[in-house]
């Protein structure tokens, strides 16, 4: 079995993402926390247009969003995922929601790996859940 990772590439933005390091760890114990397995977990920060581009091909939607998670995983309980983000979304989110455009892309890093955990956000129960967790991962993450 190979290394546990958690990657992060762009495509069509130049975002820099500071603090990879301490992003790393705190995704990494929330999966542990949460009782699942790291294999490998990336994060593709891209365009509006190259993520619609995927929401089009991959899931029949012709909507801008801010994330899509895909589950790669063959075995119960151990992440294996791509998680996309799009940059302008969160920029957008951040200034419509008065954050910071980091607290918004953690918020959107930290709810893409919910979805990988298990979590889901289509009925309004569990739209709550899926917050509360967020905010309880968020408040860890100043402990990195």
């Amino acid at each position: 079995m190979s290394k546990a990772s958690i990657n992060f590439f762009n495509e069509e933005t130049n975002y820099l993402l500071k603090n990879k390091r301490a992003i790393k760890d705190w995704v990494a114990s929330a999966i542990a926390e949460e009782g699942y397995i790291l294999q490998e977990l990336n994060f593709i920060l891209c365009s509006d247009e190259y993520l619609l581009r995927i929401n089009q091909e991959y899931l029949d939607h012709d909507t801008y969003t801010d994330v899509i998670t895909f589950d790669n995983s063959e075995v119960l309980k151990t992440i294996v995922g791509d998680i996309f983000i799009s940059i302008e979304r969160i920029k957008e989110n951040a200034d419509t929601f008065k954050h910071t455009v980091t607290q918004e892309l953690c918020r959107v890093i930290i709810h893409g790996t919910l979805h990988l955990l298990g979590y889901r956000d289509k009925s309004k129960a569990e739209k709550l859940k899926m917050t509360e967790k967020e905010d309880y991962y968020l408040e860890l993450l100043l402990k990195y």
